[in-house]
């Protein structure tokens, strides 16, 4: 944690060279973010619920999938920029250090700027869960905390894959962007809303409704099932495949030469 921390520092210090840039940057960010809650706003005072589900609740649903990519494109960004760190030859110096692969991506680039997301998501979700008439109990909060931290984790993991095929590729794959930005913007309503088979699929293969739509249910008191409960640590288990496909990639990897 101690070299995680430097280069934290390091990455704060950097952007901090710019103050000007970097806030414009960080009120860019929030600005981005506050059109799509306008989207939700305007279309929610038309139809007052979509599927049964209020404005408030709606609410929750965006702005934990917000808090949850945000976190990850803040910490997890190298993975994001990993095409161009193949590209460069920067993986080279990274594989001959006596440090683990992933940590040192993770620390290579810390992107400060998408915090104005993530204050944006906080501030809708403080609103959400004051208007929100849920019964709040110890368990509702725990699985609440899951929900973002799971979600984040679930985001990093897109971001895993996303650079394990760039061993492949060498440039990066938009295709991605799919489940990332995707999913981010998909969100902002309870995947439920989309159908049976994007359920199933946002379910068993990329896990976005185990954060977000399950234990949603649950703090809604419209599900009292173990499952929905406890999907956000299912979530997390969508690590694992993310690690392996990435060791693939590393075994597969080749110098560009660079």
């Amino acid at each position: 944690m101690k070299l995680y921390f430097k280069y934290f520092s390091i990455a704060l210090r950097c952007q901090m060279q710019h103050k000007a840039s970097f806030w414009m940057s960080l009120a860019g960010q929030f600005l981005t973010s506050f059109s799509a809650f306008l989207s939700i706003y305007f279309l929610m005072s038309i139809i007052n619920s979509v599927n049964g589900f209020s404005f408030s609740e709606v609410l929750i649903c965006y702005s934990v999938v917000l808090m949850s990519i945000s976190l990850a494109e803040c910490f997890f960004r190298g993975f994001d920029a990993f095409a161009g760190m193949l590209g460069g030859g920067e993986f080279d110096r990274i594989m001959v250090r006596p440090r683990g692969l992933i940590f040192q991506v993770i620390g290579s680039k810390i992107d400060l700027t998408r915090l104005g997301r993530l204050f944006q998501a906080i501030a809708v979700f403080v609103y959400a869960l004051y208007t929100c008439e849920i019964a709040w109990e110890l368990e509702k909060v725990i699985v609440l905390v899951l929900m973002i931290l799971s979600g984040t984790a679930v985001f990093a993991g897109l971001f895993v894959i996303y650079a394990a095929l760039c061993f492949f590729t060498t440039e990066s794959l938009e295709f991605m962007n799919i489940f990332t930005d995707g999913g981010r913007e998909f969100g902002r309503y309870p995947f439920g809303i989309y159908g049976e088979d994007i359920l199933r699929f946002l379910t068993f293969c990329v896990p976005l409704a185990l954060f977000q739509y399950y234990p949603l249910l649950y703090l809604l008191g419209r599900s009292d099932l173990l499952l929905h409960k406890l999907s956000p640590i299912f979530a997390f288990l969508f690590l694992i495949p993310c690690y392996f496909i990435w060791r693939i990639g590393v075994r597969h990897y080749k110098s560009t030469g660079s």
